[in-house]
């Protein structure tokens, strides 16, 4: 099974240098970026099958991953 690379770069490269200001100028951005990663790499995890979980939780953790995503993407058009 081929698993994606959700990171923040992967998902963004054209953006790279406006995360990296905002990751050292924005406290809020930079707490979001890193929630967004947590929440990846468990992600990331699961479907490897090294962290095993209910259908249930992957799925709550990949719709909170797109909020995170959508909110970190936003301040990021701001800034643009």
């Amino acid at each position: 099974m081929q698993i994606e690379n959700h990171s923040l770069l992967n998902e963004f490269p054209e953006l790279k240098e406006q995360i990296h200001e905002l990751k050292l100028n924005d406290r809020h951005f930079h707490r979001l970026f890193d929630e967004y990663h947590e929440v990846d790499h468990e992600v990331h995890r699961i479907e490897m099958d090294i962290q095993p979980t209910s259908d249930e939780y992957l799925e709550t953790l990949k719709k909170k991953r797109l909020h995170l995503k959508d909110e970190l993407y936003a301040m990021l058009q701001k800034v643009k």
